[in-house]
């Protein structure tokens, strides 16, 4: 028997051909039909994911607000009822607790989406810090979670829904909205680089959403997908993950998340002196994106050379699918950070020169 945890589609993966793998103590889809075709699929047409392991916590209470300023490197008190925002949590020293969303459903009630692996690690942190009229409650275990992505998202969602789509702007998102009769909790959001929605359900909804989103979009050439392009899809948008590029050793600001982290705002948050300290004295590291120039794949872990001496070493690393490059991120030395910086990567025992370019890789087209 597997010890590893399922979400509440683990059953019918095999009717669509899927392989799953251990990823996090989770059994899941790496893929169902390639990674490559995956991918395509959701740079030209739309793919439909499988995120029910994702974690969802509740934060209420009249100081929910206030609670979730010191807990967050973002300016919580920007976000709208309706609105979602991309946050991390932080350590005192500045390594990352987690990256997360935040979904403000009302004025002292929140949704926070966090990443599988840490939904028990971030849970305690939060309870840990609880002060005032909060209450912070996990209910990962009872929501189900589809993410439909790609130019064709919109069109085969509204197919289920009379809830105009268009309504619902980048990082937005509607709650009671009724898709085939499912009571769904709908938001232009993603991890792709790519338009689409993330759907949040009942966990017994799920099989039935999956399926029905699947038939309606076959024509629009919609295809399930598994981790494999998720990670592809993710790696060339340059969107971190907790991990590789985000860790309790890897602060946001090296990490390139700056953006969302406001050591500015009047509230103190937990890790904000660490990163205003970073902010103010500059880095000493941070991730770079960098193209091999001889034949070689950089992979998470190998090490990165400026002549003899050791500068960093890959988080992530691929042939990419849409620019048939092998590219990879990299935690580099700040002083060989520049673009066109020569470097070498280390693989298998081999040197290979390499150069830092610019990011994201990969920019989906204007409308």
């Amino acid at each position: 028997m597997s010890n590893l945890k399922r979400t509440p589609l683990f059953e019918i993966y095999k009717e669509y051909g899927g392989k799953t793998i251990d990823f996090g103590g989770w059994e899941l889809p790496v893929q169902f039909s390639s990674i490559k075709e995956e991918h395509e699929a959701v740079r030209t047409r739309a793919g439909l994911f499988d995120v029910s392991h994702m974690g969802e916590i509740t934060v209420k209470g009249k100081d929910s607000t206030l609670y979730l300023q010191k807990m967050m490197t973002n300016d919580i008190s920007k976000v709208q009822i309706g609105g979602a925002q991309y946050t991390a949590m932080c350590y005192p020293n500045g390594g990352t607790v987690d990256d997360l969303l935040v979904y403000k459903i009302a004025d002292d009630n929140y949704l926070l989406v966090v990443n599988a692996g840490n939904i028990e690690k971030d849970f305690s942190w939060l309870q840990e810090h609880i002060e005032g009229d909060v209450e912070v409650e996990n209910i990962s275990a009872s929501i189900g979670q589809l993410a439909i992505q790609g130019p064709n998202a919109e069109q085969i969602l509204q197919k289920l829904t009379d809830k105009n789509l268009e309504d619902i702007k980048f990082f937005k998102f509607a709650t009671n909205v009724n898709i085939k009769g499912v009571d769904a909790f709908v938001s232009r959001t993603g991890y792709t680089g790519e338009d689409g929605f993330e759907i949040y359900c009942k966990a017994e909804d799920t099989v039935f959403l999956w399926r029905e989103l699947l038939a309606t979009g076959k024509d629009e050439g919609l295809l399930p997908c598994g981790l494999g392009a998720r990670d592809t899809l993710r790696f060339e948008a340059t969107l971190p993950l907790y991990g590789q590029e985000l860790s309790e050793d890897i602060s946001p600001l090296e990490a390139g998340i700056g953006f969302a982290v406001k050591v500015a705002k009047d509230t103190d948050f937990i890790g904000k002196s660490a990163l205003k300290e970073q902010k103010e004295n500059g880095l000493a590291r941070k991730i770079v994106g960098i193209e091999m120039i001889d034949r070689g794949i950089p992979r998470h872990g190998y090490k990165i050379f400026s002549g003899d001496e050791e500068i960093g070493s890959i988080t992530t690393g691929t042939q990419s699918p849409t620019l048939k490059k092998n590219i990879g991120l990299g935690i580099v030395d700040i002083q060989f950070t520049d673009i066109d910086q020569m470097v070498d990567v280390e693989i298998r025992n081999k040197r290979l020169k390499a150069k830092v370019i610019s990011t994201p890789f990969y920019k989906r087209p204007k409308k």
